[in-house]
């Protein structure tokens, strides 16, 4: 463990939370990509198998049961609870584009090649690629609410601050993961453009909005 990881998990459970208050508070889903949230429960899903087989510690197992327990609670926020406010008309990503080609380089490209492994590789992927339903969504529709904006920030500040942690770890512990970091790097190339904009307009009070696609 270290500062980067700690601030990069806490920046991880803010933005879950601040998309849980926003449905909960405005009892609506408009805004927000149902697609990229059951993928973020799949990534999670697959990436935490390891609870039933392997204890870390009670940290990381606490993390990843509130990581877990949020993200299917999210899911059926947009699909059960506020259904009626979902704009599934914009959120159109087809979700089969990520899926295929993220499943086969988890079997091509892994550490290992077991069950556990392969799942906990597919997770890594799939969590670079995760967000693009959202990022689609809002180009659909040309804009964004402040609070959809604030979660897609400190999602993005997540990963961002992951790559602080796995710097510091390779020259600390001599540790370097491969396939973590590239995965994180391309996710966190995903939020470059949305990060000028967060501090561009957001930031000072504007809402962000973005040109309609043609």
């Amino acid at each position: 463990m270290n500062i980067f990881r700690i601030l990069g998990d806490l920046s991880h459970l803010l933005a879950i939370i601040i998309l849980l208050m926003k449905i909960l508070k405005s009892k609506s889903c408009a805004g927000i990509s149902g697609k990229s949230q059951i993928l973020f429960a799949l990534v999670f899903t697959t990436r935490y198998l390891d609870l039933f087989t392997t204890f870390i510690s009670a940290y990381n197992t606490v993390m990843k049961v509130i990581f877990l327990l949020c993200a299917y609670v999210t899911v059926y926020m947009i699909y059960v609870r506020f259904r009626k406010t979902f704009d599934s008309e914009n959120d159109s990503f087809r979700l089969e584009f990520l899926l295929v080609p993220v499943t086969g380089l988890s079997f091509l490209e892994n550490h290992s090649f077991t069950p556990l492994e392969i799942l906990w590789t597919f997770s890594i992927y799939l969590e670079s690629v995760a967000i693009l339903p959202q990022l689609f969504m809002i180009s659909k529709t040309g804009e964004a609410e402040t609070i959809t904006t604030h979660y897609l920030f400190f999602l993005g500040l997540y990963r961002a601050l992951y790559i602080a942690n796995w710097v510091w770890r390779y020259h600390t512990e001599n540790f370097y993961d491969q396939i973590a970091v590239v995965s994180g790097v391309v996710q966190t190339i995903f939020y470059c453009d949305f990060f000028y904009l967060y501090v561009t307009k957001v930031l000072k009070g504007k809402k962000l909005s973005l040109p309609m696609p043609v």
